[in-house]
């Protein structure tokens, strides 16, 4: 009789464990997270867009090339038919850049010029890659400070800019045109790059 009882035991515990294991494999796997939704488009991202492409595309360059070819022009490899004469070198144009970076944004942001500024290829004193390159980056910076205080609201107020214009300037023409005249600038380094026998990062591909 105990064997009896010991037996239907266990033959109810077989079903009960059969139960479970087919209730648990039938389960279904829980859903995947939702992706957060991307942020609504806006004046400032779209501005912030534009200023981080011609960044990466600039300071690329800049870094790309050698400190002993800073001071290049193509005026030294005398090109027949050429006129280089008087073109910046390599280092004026990475900083005439910046220069320029920090009086369009500056105007939007209050940031004054760097100390020193007193022509359109900035301090006399920024001499070096490495200073030269940072010159360079932190006026990026200033561009995206700028650009994140962009509205749909305050993009068409207007700021003095004598530098540029007798009369006041659109805040968005500002952002917008510092990035244009950025890349008009990065054509010219392309070539300084390609004469030195340097193939700009940003068209090395992956």
């Amino acid at each position: 009789m105990k064997q009896l009882k010991t037996f239907c035991m266990l033959v109810l515990m077989c079903f009960a464990v059969g139960a479970f294991a087919q209730d648990a494999g039938s389960a279904k796997p829980a859903a995947p997270a939702a992706k957060p939704a991307p942020p609504a488009p806006s004046v400032s991202g779209a501005i912030d867009s534009q200023i981080k492409i011609i960044e990466r595309e600039f300071v690329s360059a800049a870094e790309a090339m050698p400190e002993d070819k800073y001071n290049f022009t193509p005026a030294s490899l005398n090109i027949q038919g050429s006129d280089y004469k008087g073109v910046r070198t390599f280092a004026e144009e990475v900083k005439h850049v910046a220069t320029a970076n920090y009086m369009f944004w500056g105007a939007i942001t209050g940031d004054p010029m760097p100390a020193g500024t007193t022509g359109p290829n900035g301090p006399d004193n920024i001499k070096t890659k490495a200073d030269i390159v940072k010159y360079l980056k932190d006026s990026y910076a200033v561009g995206h400070k700028a650009a994140n205080m962009l509205t749909a609201e305050n993009a068409v107020t207007t700021v003095s800019l004598p530098m540029l214009s007798p009369n006041p300037v659109p805040k968005l023409f500002l952002a917008t045109f510092g990035a244009a005249h950025g890349f008009d600038h990065y054509g010219q380094v392309v070539e300084y790059l390609r004469m030195n026998g340097i193939v700009p990062p940003a068209s090395r591909g992956n």
